[in-house]
C-alpha cells in the first residue's frame, strides 16, 4: 500500500494494546456465559415454576357466600327461607374513570337507584377491597336482567349473578323478633370476624343466632388479564356449607293471631265509649308457664321485614332509621314486647299481695275496707271506684280490683321499721321486675323498680330524693315511677300459673342440620326457678284472678265470662305520660294478663297492653281474648263491655 503523508510512520500492535483487548474480550465472554447460563436456569430448571405463577397471576380467588339456615316455627313451618335472586356486579378494572360516569347514569335509570347512591356504593366497596367486583343491585328483577344482557356491551365490566336473599313463607310476621340481614358495617369488619361485602344478621333472631345461620363461604377461581378484567365463568375449588337451621318455639299460627289481635285492640279502643282517639299501639306476650317457651311475641306498629331484602330504598327504610320518621310512624321498629316500658297498673296488685302475705302484713282472708278514696299524709288517693264501699278479703280486692285495699298495703310496707329495708320491692325484684329474663334474643330493657336508693342517687332536689308514703302507695298499684315490659308481666303470671317458679323465657328450642328435625345442637333454657312463696299464698292469688273473669264484680267477667275455656287474668289501667300529636299529658294505658286453663295444668299466659287504649277490661282484655281463642280453638260464646279498671 502507498504511504499515507498524514501518518508519520505505520500502525503497529504494541503488547499494552494486545493486553487490553485481551482483557475486554474475556469480558465480554463472562457477560455472555452469565447469561447464557440465566436463561437457561429460567427456562430449564425454574421453568415449570414461573409457568404456575404466571398463570396464577391470572386468577383471582373469590369468595362464594353461603345461603343462610332457614328459621322454623316450633311445629316446621318456614318462618324465614332462601330464595334465588339475581345481583349485579360491576369490575372495577374494566370501568375507567372516563366511563364510569356514562355507565352509572344508564343504569341508574334502568335500576332505579340515584346516580349519587350508584358512585358512594362503588366507592366504598372499591376502597375495602379494589380486587373484588362491586356489587350495585340485589333482588334485581327478571325483566331488568333481560335488558341488560341485550345492551351487555353498553356496560363495561357488568356482570349478572345469583344470589341468596331471605324470604318470608309464612308472610311478614314477627318482624321486629325475627330481624333483619345487612351488609357489614365497618365496625363489623374491624372485629376481624367478618370481611367486607358479608351479610349478616343485623337485629332480632338473625343477628343472636348469626354464627349459625350464616354457614361456611365457598372458594372459587376466577380467570382474569393483565388489567384484571375477568375472562371466563368461575370455578368452585371449595363448595359453600349452607347455614344451620333454627327451630324456634314460636307457633307462627298464634303469633299470626297475636299480631291481628292487637290490631283488634286498638280498633275496640278506638270505637270505645269515650273513643280512645290516642291508641297507636300495643304488644302482646304468650307464655308456656310450663318451662318459659315464647309461643308469641307481637309489637304493633310493625313493618315488613321485606323492605330490607336486595338494596333497600331509603324511603322504605326511614320510619325505622330515622329518628324523626320514627317517631311520626311511632316507632315500628320497636319491640314493645320486650323493650316497651309501661307503668303496669293494677296487673301489679297481685306482686303486693303475694309481697304482703310473705311478709305477714296480711292475710288472705282478713277483711279490710273497700272505700272510694282515702287520706294519706294530706294527700287524697282516690279509687277507680269512687262509690265502693265494702270489706273486702284479698282475693275479692284482687277480682274487684280495689285501689284503696291496696292502698292500705302499700302504707303498711312504708310504715315497716328502716331495719326491714325495702321489703315489697325486695320480693318484686323475686319475682323478675327490675331486670332482664334473659331472653335469648337480646334487645330486652330491665324496666325500673324504684326505691328510696334510686331516688337519693337519680333526684338532685333534696324532696325529691326522699321517699315518701305516697312512692309506696302508688308503687302498690303499679304506678308512678315503676316501668315494666310486657315480658315481665308475663313471666310473674307465669309464676302464679306454675305454683310459684321463675321461667327463663326462650325463643330457640334446637339448632339443626336444615330439612332434618335432628337437633345438631340442642339449645338448653335454665330449668323454671322456684320462688319462695307458699301454695295457700298463690291459691289466695289465683282465686281473685279466676274471679276476676268470672264473678259478676271482676273486672273482666264481662269478656271471659262466656269463654268455654277457664280463663283466670287481670285487668289494669296504667296512667302514663304521652306525646301524641300536639297532646302532652297523662293517657290511661290498657293492660290484662292471665292464664288458662284453670281446671288443669295452665298451658298458656297471655299478657295485652294497649297504648292509651284507656281501661284495661275494654281494649286488652278483648285483645287478649282473641289469642285464647286462637290458642285453643273455641270461641266465647258472647261478649258484653263492663267499665272496669
Amino acid at each position: 500500500m502507498p504511504r499515507d503523508p498524514r501518518v508519520e510512520s505505520p500502525y503497529r500492535m504494541t503488547p499494552q494494546i494486545a493486553l487490553r483487548l485481551g482483557v475486554l474480550g474475556a469480558l465480554v465472554l463472562f457477560a455472555f456465559a452469565v447469561l447464557f447460563f440465566r436463561l437457561w436456569a429460567l427456562q430449564v430448571l425454574s421453568g415449570e415454576r414461573y409457568l404456575a405463577a404466571a398463570q396464577n397471576n391470572q386468577l383471582r380467588t373469590i369468595r362464594v357466600e353461603a345461603p343462610r339456615g332457614p328459621i322454623y316455627d316450633d311445629r316446621g313451618r318456614t318462618l324465614v327461607g332462601n330464595k334465588l335472586a339475581n345481583v349485579v356486579r360491576v369490575w372495577p378494572a374494566s370501568l375507567s374513570r372516563r366511563t364510569r360516569p356514562r355507565v352509572f347514569a344508564k343504569l341508574s335509570g334502568v335500576l332505579q337507584i340515584p346516580v349519587a347512591e350508584l358512585q358512594r356504593t362503588f366507592r366504598e366497596q372499591h376502597r375495602a377491597d379494589p380486587l373484588k367486583p362491586v356489587t350495585l343491585a340485589e333482588g334485581v328483577s327478571n325483566d331488568v336482567v333481560s335488558y341488560l344482557k341485550e345492551r351487555i356491551r353498553e356496560f363495561p365490566g357488568l356482570t349478572i349473578e345469583r344470589t341468596y336473599l331471605r324470604s318470608y313463607p309464612s308472610g311478614p310476621i314477627a318482624a321486629q323478633l325475627l330481624g333483619h340481614v345487612g351488609s357489614v358495617t365497618p365496625e363489623q369488619v374491624k372485629s376481624r370476624r367478618y370481611r367486607n361485602g358479608d351479610h349478616v344478621g343485623q337485629s332480632g333472631i338473625e343477628s343472636a343466632y348469626d354464627r349459625y345461620l350464616r354457614g361456611r363461604a365457598g372458594l372459587a377461581s376466577l380467570r382474569v388479564d393483565s388489567l384484571g378484567r375477568p375472562r371466563g365463568r368461575p370455578r368452585y375449588s371449595d363448595y359453600f356449607q349452607q347455614g344451620l337451621a333454627l327451630r324456634l318455639t314460636l307457633d307462627a299460627k298464634l303469633q299470626r293471631a297475636a299480631e291481628r289481635a292487637l290490631e283488634y285492640g286498638i280498633q275496640v279502643a278506638h270505637n270505645g265509649d269515650p273513643p280512645q282517639w290516642a291508641a297507636n299501639g300495643g304488644a302482646i306476650v304468650a307464655l308456656d308457664p310450663r318451662d318459659g317457651s315464647v309461643r308469641a311475641l307481637a309489637s304493633n306498629p310493625t313493618f315488613d321485614p321485606r323492605v330490607y331484602l336486595g338494596r333497600p330504598k331509603k324511603n322504605d327504610l326511614k320510619p325505622l332509621l330515622d329518628p324523626e320518621a320514627a317517631k311520626a310512624a311511632n316507632y315500628p321498629g320497636l319491640n314493645r314486647a320486650i323493650a316497651g316500658l309501661y307503668p303496669p297498673g293494677s296487673t301489679f296488685k297481685p306482686v303486693t299481695a303475694l309481697a304482703a302475705m310473705r311478709e305477714r302484713l296480711v292475710s288472705a282472708y282478713a277483711t279490710l275496707p273497700c272505700v272510694g278514696s282515702m287520706e294519706i299524709d294530706g294527700t287524697k288517693f282516690n279509687n277507680w271506684n269512687p262509690y265502693a264501699n265494702e270489706a273486702m278479703t284479698l282475693p275479692h280486692a284482687i277480682a274487684a280490683s280495689c285501689d284503696t285495699y291496696f292502698y292500705q298495703l302499700g302504707l303498711a310496707f312504708y310504715r315497716l321499721p328502716a331495719q326491714f329495708g325495702s321489703p315489697l320491692q325486695k320480693w318484686a325484684s323475686a319475682f323478675g321486675f327490675g331486670r332482664m329474663s334473659g331472653l335469648d334474643v337480646g334487645g330486652e330493657e330491665s324496666g325500673l323498680l324504684p326505691t328510696p336508693q334510686w331516688r337519693r342517687k337519680n333526684f338532685p332536689n333534696e324532696i325529691d330524693k326522699l321517699w315518701k308514703s305516697g312512692d309506696s302507695v302508688q308503687l302498690a298499684i303499679g304506678q308512678k315511677d315503676l316501668l315494666v315490659t310486657p315480658l315481665q308481666m308475663a313471666r310473674f303470671y307465669a309464676l302464679v300459673a306454675n305454683g310459684g317458679k321463675l321461667v327463663a323465657p326462650h325463643l330457640v328450642s334446637s339448632v339443626e342440620q336444615p330439612g332434618s328435625r335432628g337437633a345438631a345442637k340442642p339449645v338448653f333454657a335454665s330449668a323454671p326457678r322456684p320462688v319462695n312463696v307458699q301454695p295457700d299464698e298463690l291459691r289466695a292469688v289465683r282465686e281473685g284472678l279466676f274471679e276476676a273473669t268470672h264473678a259478676s264484680y271482676g273486672t273482666s267477667s264481662g269478656v271471659f265470662g262466656s269463654f268455654p275455656v277457664k280463663i283466670a287474668g287481670k285487668t289494669g289501667t296504667a296512667e302514663k305520660y304521652v306525646e301524641v300529636g300536639s297532646f302532652r299529658g297523662m293517657m290511661d294505658q290498657s293492660w290484662w294478663c292471665g292464664y288458662g286453663p284453670t281446671d288443669s295444668t295452665p298451658k298458656l299466659v297471655v299478657c295485652v297492653v294497649i297504648e292509651n287504649g284507656g281501661h284495661g277490661g275494654t281494649a286488652a282484655a278483648p285483645a287478649a281474648l282473641k289469642v285464647f281463642e286462637s290458642y285453643f280453638g273455641k270461641k266465647a260464646y258472647a261478649q258484653q263491655y263492663v267499665p272496669s279498671d
